[in-house]
């Protein structure tokens, strides 16, 4: 706007709430009169002025001049400098360096989070272009383990590749995307699920601008224990997969949301998040320690197959049912499933860390893993609705209907039902229903 459009008295119509959402002329004001003020034709509001489109000309010029200067000294230091340059290139073109995923060594029975640091870890030490950042909670939400190889940036000293934000997340992924925005980096930052809600405006301009941020999401459950409800993330879950079901401009989905169910798949998952260059993502991780899940062979080759959103991890031919979840509710239904098989139920068991993924997939991959008119039982820790779109009305799902409860996670996993014992009950209930 112009200098001293605000007239200081506040009798112009800047100062008027009616002025905002509709058009000037039907809040009062004279649009013509306007045009006239600033001495146009109202019969022809859009012209240019002839000592406008003279300064603009010139401006053109000038600035090819200053262009052709840069590209000049930018090819120069490119033929001085051609390891920078070509290092420069790959940046700015989301050129991963080559990464032995499978090498990264994981504790067994771990928390996701603390996976998650494991990789962080790794990737501290190769990925120069890499910043990381946390909101006050680096030695929770475990981004620590970047940490521990770089340092946090200072006002003084831009040396470091980790950025301690404070209690701001909203600012935080707010300068994570403005740095995706601007190319070269790759910027992740971390901070506890139930405060993506804080974050909530920035993720969907991220979803909108196809920009991939990542957020590392910690303490994705009321296991978070002693905290209490404030601190559990329930509807969190289900809010920020619907972005996995709204389409961005170029028709794919508007992010990648991913809750992986052990410490070999959250090594995939941020696989998955790096080689994710068009779409933020989303990473959804345990407080708490989490069994591994079974797997015949290399369980890292076995949890590759998060990369389809969905995969089958115990089978038996021609089983009772399917059971499904994402996260450390599929170490649950593990648990779940030994009782039923001792009971003679035949049980096939699925991990979905990203059903929006596992949607994009051929609809014979979809029916092979999750086939239509078969039992189905589904366990999240978020909203049953998290689960309900796979389940269908084949079966139910043992989600929280309410806000969680301050107690220690192994106490309120009996109280509400996420024991082995309690799905065994389910399964069990769910079987003898015509």
């Amino acid at each position: 706007m112009g200098k001293g459009a605000l007239a200081a008295d506040c009798t112009s119509f800047e100062c008027q709430v009616s002025t905002h959402g509709q058009p000037l002329s039907a809040a009062g004001a004279d649009y013509e009169q306007t045009i006239r003020n600033l001495g146009g034709d109202p019969e022809n509001p859009f012209a240019i002025f002839p000592q406008v489109a003279e300064l603009y000309h010139k401006r053109r010029e000038e600035l090819k001049t200053i262009v052709a200067a840069k590209n000049a000294k930018f090819q120069q230091w490119s033929e001085a400098n051609p390891e920078l340059a070509e290092k420069k290139r790959k940046w700015f073109s989301h050129e991963l360096p080559e990464i032995d995923w499978s090498a990264i060594k994981q504790k067994a029975n771990s928390a996701t989070r603390a996976a998650s640091a494991a990789v962080l870890s790794e990737l501290a030490q190769q990925m120069e272009n890499m910043l990381v950042a946390s909101a006050d909670l680096s030695n929770s939400d475990k981004t620590d383990g970047f940490l521990k190889h770089t340092k946090a940036l200072t006002k003084t000293d831009f040396s470091g590749a980790f950025l301690q934000v404070g209690v701001s997340e909203l600012t935080m992924s707010a300068l994570c995307i403005g740095m995706s925005l601007h190319g070269g980096v790759i910027p992740a930052c971390g901070t506890f699920f139930v405060f993506s809600d804080y974050m909530k405006p920035t993720i969907r301009v991220a979803a909108l601008m196809q920009t991939p941020v990542i957020f590392i999401w910690t303490h994705d459950a009321f296991r978070v224990g002693e905290d209490g409800p404030t601190h559990q993330p329930v509807e969190q879950e289900a809010q920020i997969r619907l972005l996995e079901k709204l389409q961005n401009h170029h028709g794919h989905n508007s992010m990648l949301v991913l809750r992986p169910a052990d410490a070999n798949e959250t090594t995939v998952a941020w696989k998955m998040a790096l080689e994710n260059s068009h779409t933020p993502t989303g990473l959804i991780l345990s407080r708490q320690n989490i069994k591994d899940l079974p797997a015949e062979g290399s369980r890292y080759e076995a949890a590759l197959q998060a990369g389809k959103g969905a995969y089958v991890v115990q089978d038996e031919e021609n089983f009772d049912v399917i059971l499904l979840a994402s996260g450390s509710e599929v170490s649950t239904l593990v648990e779940g499933a030994a009782l039923l098989r001792a009971d003679g139920v035949k049980v096939r068991i699925v991990s979905v860390p990203s059903e929006g993924l596992f949607r994009s997939q051929s609809k014979e991959y979809q029916e092979a893993v999750l086939p239509k008119g078969s039992k189905k039982f589904g366990l999240t820790a978020g909203l049953p609705v998290t689960l309900e779109g796979l389940v269908d009305a084949d079966g139910t799902v043992w989600g929280m209907n309410s806000f969680g409860y301050s107690a220690p996670f192994n106490v309120l996993d009996e109280k509400l039902g996420y024991t082995g014992e309690n799905v065994y009950e389910q399964v069990k209930k769910l079987l003898s229903q015509k």
